[in-house]
């Protein structure tokens, strides 16, 4: 018996394809799109992000777990280990559409650092995005260490100001807040959940290991390749298959 292949190079086959058949044909992905969510697992990502979304808004808790996924694969931010909340945030701009096609179909991106007047003061949001298909203003905070109940309370408290001030009651369903934390643990999540009365979810991230940093094509390589390729295809833009 010959030796057995590495496991390396087994042919992979995409878990759970009807899944990905259905909602690729559901929401329309482009083949791209279709391989990002095949590469990054969105089958065990989807809908298992910590909520508080039976209690506040039953009636659509189905579909909003659905929207959050748990973790979100940011890789495409490069950002190694060692990172500040500022770093990541303009990162997630910089690089807004990948973010968008992390987040999902129907995001439209609002803003960075939104202003909120209260009173006499001004608060700012990290980002705010609007889904276009649930008619949802989402509030995204972004923490680098681990979820605390604090800040369930800060983005309870933006939720709360964009529903009053932000969002049209007549055409706009509650807010939405999300927040996107290096860490959680699952029991203090849960008891801060249930302090709040705004749909609220807690996720985490993932970003590029500092060891796979180097290895990572620049983007003057990345540059050059697309060039490559769009010469070998006689100067006309290269079709997906």
């Amino acid at each position: 018996m010959g030796p057995r292949p590495h496991p390396a190079r087994l042919p992979r086959r995409p878990p759970h394809q009807g899944l990905y058949a259905t909602e690729a044909v559901r929401h329309g992905w482009s083949r791209n799109v279709l391989v990002h969510h095949i590469e990054t697992g969105l089958h065990l990502r989807q809908g298992v992000a910590l909520n508080n979304f039976d209690a506040t808004v039953p009636e659509g808790a189905d579909l909003l777990k659905e929207l959050v996924k748990d973790p979100y694969q940011l890789e495409f931010t490069r950002l190694g280990d060692s990172h500040s909340e500022q770093d990541l945030e303009t990162a997630l701009v910089d690089h807004v559409v990948r973010f968008l096609q992390e987040l999902g179909v129907g995001f439209a991106f609002m803003g960075r650092q939104y202003p909120l007047q209260v009173g006499s003061q001004q608060f700012k949001m990290d980002l705010l995005f609007y889904h276009a298909r649930l008619h949802r203003y989402v509030v995204v905070e972004l923490k680098i260490g681990r979820a605390q109940p604090e800040h369930l309370g800060k983005l309870g408290f933006y939720t709360a100001v964009v529903d009053d001030k932000v969002r049209d009651p007549e055409r706009d369903d509650a807010t939405l807040g999300i927040l996107i934390a290096a860490h959680r643990d699952e029991d203090v999540v849960q008891y801060s959940l249930r302090g709040t009365n705004q749909p609220l979810a807690v996720t985490t991230y993932r970003t590029l290991p500092a060891e796979l940093r180097p290895l990572l094509p620049s983007p003057e390589d990345l540059a050059r390749v697309t060039h490559e390729v769009l010469e070998k295809h006689g100067g006309g833009e290269a079709q997906e298959a």
